[in-house]
């Protein structure tokens, strides 16, 4: 584990939240470990109150659950979760996207293709955790360009549990680049006021990501029984 920066933004609960959900997605953290209090309070150099909302916040994303006498274990992560997850993330999306194409302002849809094109320049540094910071706005702007309060709060709402899982997706350049053509096309059809090709594109995009982390996971998983075995 890394320490805490001084100067990060988050909260000192989000921040050690979004490490343990990072090490238990990419297999460091596995399924059924104990996540001990006062070990990772010691790991970040934090009293164990932030460490108790960090936790909290593990469970409510399904990363985690709380088993009497046992406290906080990590839970097993199928690729059958990963597909409901994300299927139910596209149908949400998908929504939006269509509403979007015809409900969004101007202002609205130059800031997309705005967030589209800052996209692409950090795609070709290979800036992974800018990409995926200006992809959650990209993304937060579709919902809101619903103009459906509840459906945006929904839509918020899963997309917060999904977020390690789709910042976990982006961390191979080649991942980056092909996002980048999935959102051109999210982009086209949102100009362009056309609701089912937004739809359709924005169920696709998902479909991908949910590909990327299975295969991603998978290979993880299989280069370390191949480790066990040497």
């Amino acid at each position: 584990m890394l320490d805490m920066p001084a100067n990060i933004k988050k909260s000192r609960s989000d921040f050690i939240a979004e490490q343990l959900a990072e090490a238990v997605i990419n297999g460091d953290i596995p399924a059924g470990a104990r996540l001990d209090e006062a070990s990772i309070a010691a790991q970040f150099s934090v009293s164990r109150t932030p460490v108790r909302e960090a936790l909290h916040i593990l469970c409510g994303r399904g990363l985690a659950e709380r088993e009497p006498y046992k406290g906080v274990v990590v839970t097993a992560i199928s690729a059958q979760r990963i597909d409901e997850m994300f299927e139910a993330m596209a149908e949400l999306e998908a929504t939006c996207g269509r509403l979007s194409s015809h409900r969004m302002t101007m202002s609205e849809r130059a800031e997309l293709e705005s967030q589209h094109q800052e996209m692409n320049i950090l795609a070709d540094a290979g800036d992974h955790d800018g990409y995926n910071e200006v992809n959650t706005r990209f993304h937060s702007l579709l919902f809101q360009g619903s103009h459906n309060g509840d459906l945006i709060a929904a839509a918020q709402s899963l997309r917060l549990k999904l977020a390690p899982f789709r910042k976990y997706q982006l961390k191979d350049k080649g991942r980056l680049k092909r996002s980048c053509q999935e959102h051109q096309q999210i982009v086209d059809a949102v100009l362009d006021q056309d609701a089912k090709a937004a739809e359709n594109a924005l169920r696709r995009h998902l479909v991908s990501a949910a590909q990327e982390v299975v295969m991603r996971r998978r290979r993880q998983e299989d280069e370390a029984s191949a480790r066990t075995k040497q």
